[in-house]
């Protein structure tokens, strides 16, 4: 059916008494969006952060009285004039809107990474299907292309991964398909583990092939590769348990850093690892580096 949006500019402080007031009003839900181009890039485990000037739109079935919605905003948040703007919102089958923006990506000479409902566009290439979904990593954002490039770059026959979170299982799986041996899942999310249990079955992949864990019960056997595709902040805090699991020779790849936080990154892991260049797409960087 058809919708109406009302959109109100909001700051960090209101925007969730505005969230509230929109609910009673009437609202189906109640969104929150950037208002003035600020980039929020780690914030704090269980945090929601806001950004300074946010816009929270609410969604209204079409036939609202629109003029009643304000004046009983008006009088729950105490302001005789909201800014605010009404826009319909188009009927559309939403499952099909969200499908279109996935699209096949080659990340190398063999690996594609392929919306499960498209065919692959090259059938002898290596292809891992994903459904984007419960949990980050589809292969379009720099971080994760970052390490599925240099996945791709590597000879992977019967080597041994740790994918330290590991959100969609993602790279685990590209490692697998490009002939690694097994792969070590591992997440704080309980709902990354189940995603990564769903996309491996979709490669035909056995579950003892890609095992899937909470840190705490993690295996500590060490891996010839340990990919870890996070924030900058857990990754320096990892360094110590990362190290522990790679073996002496193995490879690490680090990711989900901007260029202004690789030095830090690299100081916290120079005990351990001889480092490459970092490569960059826009500006997020990806660590790769051998241990001693």
């Amino acid at each position: 059916m058809p919708w109406l949006q009302l959109s109100i500019n909001s700051t960090r402080q209101t925007a969730e008494v505005i969230e509230d007031a929109l609910l009673d009003a009437g609202a189906a839900s109640v969104t929150f969006e950037d208002d003035a181009d600020e980039p929020i890039l780690e914030p704090a485990l269980g945090e929601t952060p806001l950004w300074q000037q946010t816009k929270v739109t609410g969604l209204f079935d079409a036939e609202t009285d629109t003029a009643a919605v304000i004046a009983f905003l008006e009088q729950q948040l105490e302001q005789p004039h909201i800014d605010h703007r009404w826009s319909p919102l188009e009927d559309r089958d939403w499952e099909r809107e969200w499908m279109k923006h996935y699209q096949p990506i080659s990340c190398g000479e063999r690996l594609w990474i392929c919306p499960s409902w498209l065919a692959p566009p090259r059938e002898d290439a290596v292809n891992l299907l994903l459904d984007p979904g419960l949990a980050f990593g589809t292969g379009t954002h720099p971080t994760t292309f970052l390490c599925l490039q240099w996945l791709d770059q590597l000879n992977l026959t019967d080597k041994t991964v740790t994918d330290y979170g590991c959100g969609s299982g993602i790279l685990a799986i590209a490692a697998l398909l490009l002939g690694a041996r097994f792969a070590n899942c591992i997440d704080i999310d309980p709902q990354a583990l189940l995603a990564t249990r769903d996309n491996a079955q979709r490669n035909s992949l056995p579950s003892e092939q890609i095992p899937v864990f909470l840190p705490e019960q993690a295996p500590a056997e060490p891996t010839d590769l340990v990919i870890a595709n996070i924030l900058a902040g857990p990754l320096v805090s990892l360094a110590p348990q990362l190290a522990e699991l790679t073996k002496p020779g193995g490879l690490l790849c680090l990711s989900g850093l901007i260029e202004s936080q690789a030095e830090e990154v690299m100081a916290s892991y120079a005990t351990w690892f001889d480092f490459d260049p970092p490569a960059q797409q826009d500006e997020w960087v990806r660590l790769t580096a051998v241990k001693r």
